[in-house]
């Protein structure tokens, strides 16, 4: 072998000993690096802890008891409980809005003979927010079209009462009340409030049961109202499952006068001027205003809020 070519074999040698080696203290560095991120002690706060919840033995609903001793009702009231006692931040805003908007709809709920607990249902239909629904349903109270005009609410383009807190509420009551004498009991009444009157009463009448904890529906109604209990539970306990705030973080109602309407307004947003108020504003205290105007041809009588 001669001389220069000696000299190449050696100097390809060192080289890949150089990269192996190199290769396997990146490796080393990267394992590491690894650990390091997966080290609790380093970089999860000590205290913090996700924990497995109790759920209490007197659970109840519109003063009827949750039969927790029924292996798939505890196991349903325990998925609500978890999903939403660690979905932070919903739960929060429920907080917020309940402090908003319970004060309106519970003393309708009093007036009407329906049980406090109701207000609960709003909480988990919507969120307290006026939302649509892929069925079509709107407002916080999640009415479809024909359960509203049913209930007295006027539906069309120009006005939607779904979305009047106070009549909507009210058209919730009359519905509820409706379904606890036909079905017997407010719970069953709750549950047809989701799956209709005719779908439960099919139900219970199918698999000769009369009690909503024996009855097999579908999944969102088997949900429906462990979801309600933990709604209320929750709600009723904020510090008891994590829930930290002072009264300045709720949120509230701003002050408003009624001005009341028996004929049509032809531009919302030169209304809402007329009285220092602005459409959007406007807007927001009566959502049930669809349009930037107001037919009334039959010149009913409508109360418009103005925020003061």
């Amino acid at each position: 072998m001669n001389r220069s070519y000696r000299f190449i074999v050696i100097t390809s040698i060192i080289i890949l000993a150089a990269f192996f080696i190199n290769a396997e203290n990146s490796d080393v560095e990267k394992s590491k690096s690894a650990s390091s991120v997966g080290d609790t002690s380093e970089n999860v706060d000590s205290n913090y802890r996700i924990k497995a919840l109790k759920i209490p033995d007197n659970l109840s609903f519109a003063g009827e008891k949750v039969e927790l001793d029924k292996t798939d009702i505890r196991e349903r009231i325990d998925r609500e409980l978890l999903v939403n006692t660690y979905w932070q931040s919903n739960a929060l805003l429920w907080f917020k809005r309940t402090h908003k908007y319970f004060p309106v709809i519970e003393p309708i709920l009093k007036e009407k003979g329906v049980p406090d607990d109701f207000k609960y249902l709003s909480v988990i239909e919507s969120d307290l927010r006026n939302v649509t629904s892929p069925a079509g349903a709107k407002g916080m109270w999640q009415m479809l079209k024909d359960a509203g005009r049913e209930n007295g609410l006027e539906i069309n383009s120009n006005v939607d009462e779904r979305y009047h807190l106070e009549k909507a509420t009210r058209a919730a009551c009359d519905y509820l009340i409706a379904a606890k004498e036909r079905l017997g009991s407010w719970t069953l009444a709750a549950a047809a409030y989701h799956a209709g009157n005719y779908g439960i009463e099919k139900r219970l009448e199918q698999q000769m049961v009369d009690s909503y904890y024996d009855v097999l529906a579908g999944e969102n109604t088997e949900r429906y109202i462990p979801r309600i209990v933990a709604a209320k539970e929750i709600l009723s306990h904020p510090e008891k499952y994590g829930f930290e705030f002072d009264k300045e973080d709720l949120y509230q109602m701003g002050p408003t006068y009624t001005v009341q309407v028996d004929t049509a307004i032809t531009n919302i947003a030169h209304f809402a001027q007329k009285f220092g108020t602005n459409y959007k504003e406007l807007k927001m205290y009566n959502p049930w205003l669809r349009e930037n105007k107001l037919n009334n041809k039959t010149r009913r009588l409508y109360e418009i809020k103005i925020p003061k």
